[in-house]
């Protein structure tokens, strides 16, 4: 039998006080991926990424998850994930995990074509770069995320007449600035899952009335969605991107003001991956991840 660990986060797993309200997803996106791999003979086994005791020859492989407390922890995950994957295979691998990481990638895609949001790059969310955003973008609006962040963390909208917010709820470091894009809370925001490069199922994200942020954390919701040819042949485009086999991708895209599906996010490194919204998630993970061992 295969043993195969599913890296995961101490506030996903604990009980009591340390554990995030969303924990839950990792409940329902953790269980139909052991069981489909059970039925194929491997054992899927979920395992803290900074748990002391897990030796990088303990399993056969290891699946980087629901890791969603290593924004501020950077350099300690990156070593962890280097110490595992020296011994044993590691999905995604550590250097499309480093390119993911950093936000920067998206002017990358961006310089080969992919249409994405517009960004503004800093090494500070300051007034001035606040203001430069307003300026350069034209706009009433603008979000802004640390370089290094997911799930909405150190993540402020910004209103160009409003009050500034405070310093510690900005990102604390490295940020980009983008237009605030209406059509997230108009239409909602698209997550079209992969695995394997083979399209899988798509949640279509929406916040709840008086947000802007899809996650569940923050009160959003999801529903499945039959996406289109050409919002699958956009999704693709931006996958294409990235030059070698991965067990699992999520392109998130919102429609831009012409439009167009822009590209806001290409998850490769911890997405959530939205098992309600996918009948068949085991399986194609499954699939995907023999293929790959």
């Amino acid at each position: 039998m295969t043993r195969i660990a599913f890296l995961t986060s101490h506030c996903m797993t604990t009980d009591g006080a340390a554990r995030r309200d969303d924990a839950w997803e990792h409940d329902i996106e953790f269980e139909p991926l052991r069981r489909a791999c059970a039925s194929r003979g491997h054992e899927l086994e979920a395992r803290v990424w900074d748990d002391a005791t897990l030796g990088a020859n303990d399993y056969d492989a290891y699946v980087i998850g629901t890791t969603w407390d290593y924004q501020q922890r950077v350099e300690d995950f990156l070593s962890v994930l280097a110490r595992l994957e020296s011994a044993r295979p590691l999905f995604n691998p550590l250097d499309v995990v480093r390119w993911n990481l950093d936000k920067r990638y998206l002017a990358e895609l961006g310089a080969r074509g992919v249409n994405v949001i517009p960004t503004i790059y800093a090494d500070s969310a300051s007034d001035a770069v606040l203001m430069e955003a307003f300026e350069r973008f034209a706009c009433d609006s603008i979000v802004v995320k640390p370089l290094v962040g997911a799930g909405a963390w150190r993540q402020v909208k910004v209103e160009r007449d409003g009050a500034r917010p405070p310093l510690d709820v900005r990102p604390p470091a490295a940020a980009m600035l983008q237009p605030f894009v209406p059509s997230v809370v108009e239409e909602g925001e698209y997550s079209l899952l992969f695995f394997g490069g083979v399209f899988s199922h798509c949640a279509l994200k929406r916040p709840k009335q008086g947000d802007y942020r899809v996650q569940s954390l923050y009160g959003g919701h999801e529903g499945a969605h039959a996406p289109s040819d050409a919002e699958l042949s956009a999704a693709r485009e931006g996958l294409a991107a990235v030059d070698q086999r991965l067990l699992y991708a999520r392109v998130d895209m919102v429609r831009d003001a012409t439009g167009r599906l822009a590209l806001m996010e290409l998850e490769v490194v911890e997405p959530y991956l939205y098992p309600e919204q996918g009948p068949r998630l085991g399986e194609n993970f499954v699939t995907a991840l023999e293929a790959l061992l």
